[in-house]
């Protein structure tokens, strides 16, 4: 089993990044996909989620408006489109593959948002 994330970069305030997470080694229709970030000394704290359809997302407070979750079950990959990024978004960003029995994490991509 594999999650593979990608598209963390350093960007200024205002700016835009997408991340993708590739999914192998499971059946990735059949698992809740969800984006979590990690700021040093802080908490980890859950940014997006997507039902296994695409149809439901649910997003933290703090990027509602500005982040949006998709996936692609024929890629087996999900997506985080990141806008309007502030300097709080500053965080390792971690995909999870999550079924009623099994849980599944990447090792996660850097985003740093700074001028």
């Amino acid at each position: 089993v594999q999650l593979v994330e990608s598209g963390g970069d350093l960007v200024q305030p205002g700016g835009s990044l997408r991340l993708s997470c590739s999914a192998s080694g499971f059946t990735f229709s059949r698992y809740y996909m969800s984006w979590h970030r990690q700021a040093p000394g802080k908490e980890r704290e859950l940014v997006a989620r997507i039902s296994v359809n695409g149809r439901t997302t649910d997003y933290a407070d703090s990027v509602k408006g500005r982040f949006t979750i998709s996936r692609d079950n024929t890629k087996n990959t999900v997506y985080l489109q990141m806008n309007s990024l502030k300097p709080e978004d500053t965080a390792v960003y971690r995909c999870r593959g999550s079924s009623g029995s099994y849980d599944y994490w990447g090792q996660g991509t850097q985003v740093t948002v700074s001028s």
